[in-house]
């Protein structure tokens, strides 16, 4: 069934865009909460977007991350804004800009003089999960519409929107209860309609 799921264009239509874009591999990051309890773990990873599509675009990025074990979370939902200052200090010798990702909307302005830096931030997911894959959408405007395969039978088919959408898979190894160091593994990108 999954070989008969849309792909994206191999040459796109003169209206559609992608931006350019570049990522540090997925890391971890743990924050002591206000209240002294136990650390807690966020994970994230940090994308470079470059407009090169000749005009300026509108960013409404959605960013997922999904399990094995059908955990599915939503980047930024959950977690304090203490977090990203963290990974901002982390990284101001490589990324002194580094904006957090925000899902409101936000405008890319051409060229490489004007590429961003955002650091995409989830709270942790289930300790038992061996795989995991984040889902970054908002990149391109590509779409498609297709009809949904699980309708009702005799029913007027219900239409999907898909969009073009950027998957990043690791892999982790190891017992769970070592999370702290992972034996973690890139497993490959790829574009998608989702």
């Amino acid at each position: 069934m999954a070989a008969d799921a849309p792909k994206p264009a191999v040459v796109q239509r003169s209206q559609d865009w992608t931006l350019d874009v570049q990522y540090e591999h997925l890391q971890q990051i743990m924050l002591r909460p206000a209240d002294g309890g136990h650390p807690v773990r966020y994970w994230y990873l940090i994308m470079t977007v470059t407009n090169n599509a000749g005009k300026d675009v509108e960013f409404f990025p959605q960013c997922e991350m999904m399990t094995d074990t059908f955990q599915i979370t939503q980047a930024g939902i959950g977690v304090p804004p203490e977090v990203f200052e963290k990974i901002k200090e982390r990284h101001l010798g490589m990324y002194p800009f580094l904006e957090p990702l925000e899902a409101e909307g936000t405008r890319i302005l051409q060229g490489r003089d004007n590429t961003r830096d955002f650091a995409i931030i989830w709270p942790d997911f289930d300790p038992q999960a061996k795989q995991i894959s984040l889902f970054i959408a908002g990149l391109s405007n590509e779409t498609v519409v297709v009809e949904n395969p699980a309708g009702e039978e005799g029913a007027e088919p219900e239409k999907v929107f898909l969009r073009k959408t950027l998957e990043l898979d690791y892999t982790f190894a190891g017992d769970a209860a070592f999370r702290a160091n992972p034996n973690m593994t890139f497993a490959g990108a790829s574009w998608i309609m989702r």
